[in-house]
């Protein structure tokens, strides 16, 4: 039996073991192949805040868990510092690398190792070092150096660790889990001047949705909400008066998908969807999947995000005093404004391309890539048929913007990135200016085109099939892509022959 996801489709066209042991033991004995040395899993620290929206930068201050507002928070030592270096397959390579950290009394939380993927008689060694602000660091580097082959310092502070420093990133989509909760504020916890702020049935109501996110990790199905009266007939009164704009003002993608939409996965007036039916559709139309998050993640975790095609989704509802305004991104912005276009697979890999050209990029390209998200998926606005339509989830979920944004009174800009990164915007106002892409392709194009001037010492590219991120920096995986590449124009070389008999016959 077909199912109704499959028919959308169509119309859009080993982890390792284990083992707790001693610095001492470790340095004993050096073949495992995998070694893993932990007291906590995660080497997660926040960046500081700027923006406003799901992408601002900020996060909550750890402590060892302990009870913070209801949710239980992840310890870190804010000095802790990842490496990954390599050595060639020799006996005692290892250990007197490990003597290197005793040495320099820098103690270790985390090691594992794998067979390098530069080449057969090399391996990675992946280890996490708790206070490294020791006098003596940066002659241990030094030091490591000499008796590595590769050596990068990772860190999610942003601290600037000197050559070889690369802020952390993902590698696995599974890997998101570590900071989905490190968010710049929790589901319950309003500015003063929000609008259910004095109201503890709505507080109370936001903490159910940030509970929710709070506990859920990656490969689990979302739980389903049961919306309140209220809650409905506050969506009721924004889709109403959105559904009105959009044969005129969307976008020719955002207006062919939204009917999918309804056919699919109960986007009704009366009915708000749930996150786990809207995940399954676009993971069969575009590869993209939400997960729920309780709060305002940081840019860089928000972006590293997409590079694994996932939409990070906030399930709770703006106050019902103010149906048509909301302070922070609410379900009504998530399903309405984001949800529609991220099914297009075009529009799919633009929004990609932003999330990869993310990952290990220094803070200051964080906070351009960052706007150039802003104008575009937030409030880009393209050309169709000689007129401008609205592709942003901004726009698109927002009645008087929506109107706005096509009047003669903002200030309309090529979109181009180089210069689009630098635009200033207001964040509690519409836009004074706005940049028109020509087309979604092109709008990547440009986006790759941007990406390339980041500086970093590697490239990435995700892998569909087992959903990682691949950094490419070195020979071997050169030519592992390329073989990948040249199979691919095998199949297009022999699809274009047989589509060239087939026009012939004709």
């Amino acid at each position: 039996m077909e199912s109704p996801n499959q028919t959308a489709r169509e119309r859009i066209g080993g982890g390792p073991e284990v083992r707790h042991q001693t610095l001492d033991d470790v340095m004993s004995n050096s073949t495992y192949d995998w070694i893993d040395i932990s007291s906590k899993d995660n080497m997660d620290a926040g960046i500081s805040p700027a923006k406003r929206s799901k992408i601002d930068n900020g996060t909550v201050k750890d402590s060892d868990l302990k009870t913070y507002h209801g949710y239980i928070e992840e310890d870190h030592d804010k000095n802790a510092i990842s490496l990954l270096f390599s050595t060639n397959e020799e006996v005692g390579a290892l250990a007197g690398c490990l003597k290197v950290f005793k040495k320099h009394k820098v103690n270790l939380s985390h090691i594992e190792s794998r067979p390098s993927k530069r080449g057969k008689d090399s391996y990675d060694f992946f280890v996490n070092c708790d206070s490294h602000q020791q006098a003596t660091f940066k002659e241990m580097i030094d030091e490591l150096r000499v008796r590595t082959t590769t050596l990068k310092i990772l860190t999610r502070d942003g601290a600037d660790e000197g050559p070889g420093s690369v802020p952390w990133f993902p590698r696995k989509i599974c890997e998101l889990d570590r900071f989905a909760n490190q968010i710049l504020s929790y589901g319950s916890e309003l500015e003063s001047d929000h609008p259910g702020f004095t109201d503890s049935v709505y507080r109370a109501r936001r903490k159910e949705f940030a509970d929710i996110a709070f506990h859920y990790k990656y490969g689990q199905a979302i739980p389903r909400v049961t919306y309140t009266p209220a809650e409905i007939k506050t969506w009721t009164t924004i889709y109403d008066k959105l559904t009105e704009l959009f044969p005129t003002h969307a976008c020719r993608e955002f207006n062919h998908i939204f009917p999918l939409l309804e056919e699919n996965c109960g986007y009704r007036r009366d009915n708000i969807p749930q996150l786990e039916d809207i995940s399954k559709f676009l993971k069969d139309c575009s590869g993209f999947s939400v997960r729920p998050v309780a709060g305002l993640l940081s840019s860089r975790d928000f972006l590293a995000g997409l590079a694994f095609r996932v939409f990070h989704a906030t399930q709770y509802i703006r106050h019902s005093s103010k149906p048509m305004y909301t302070p922070e991104p609410d379900v009504c912005h998530e399903l309405i404004g984001h949800v529609p276009l991220l099914a297009d697979p075009i529009f799919a890999r633009f929004s990609q391309e932003i999330g990869l050209a993310s990952l290990g990029a220094p803070d200051e390209y964080i906070q351009k890539l960052a706007t150039c998200y802003w104008f575009t998926v937030e409030f880009g606005l393209c050309r169709q048929e000689g007129e401008v339509k609205a592709f942003g989830a901004g726009l698109l979920s927002s009645f008087g913007e929506l109107q706005y944004c096509l009047t003669d009174k903002p200030a309309l800009k090529e979109f181009e990135p180089s210069k689009t990164a630098e635009q200033k915007y207001p964040i509690t106002e519409f836009q004074p200016v706005y940049f028109i892409a020509g087309s979604f392709d092109e709008a990547k194009e440009k986006m790759t085109a941007y990406a390339d001037t980041i500086p970093r010492p590697f490239s990435v590219r995700y892998n569909p099939y087992t959903q990682t991120v691949e950094v490419i920096d070195n020979k071997n995986q050169l030519l592992s892509l390329t073989r990948t590449i040249k199979g691919d124009l095998t199949i297009l070389e022999d699809a274009l022959k047989k589509v060239g008999k087939s026009l012939t016959a004709d």
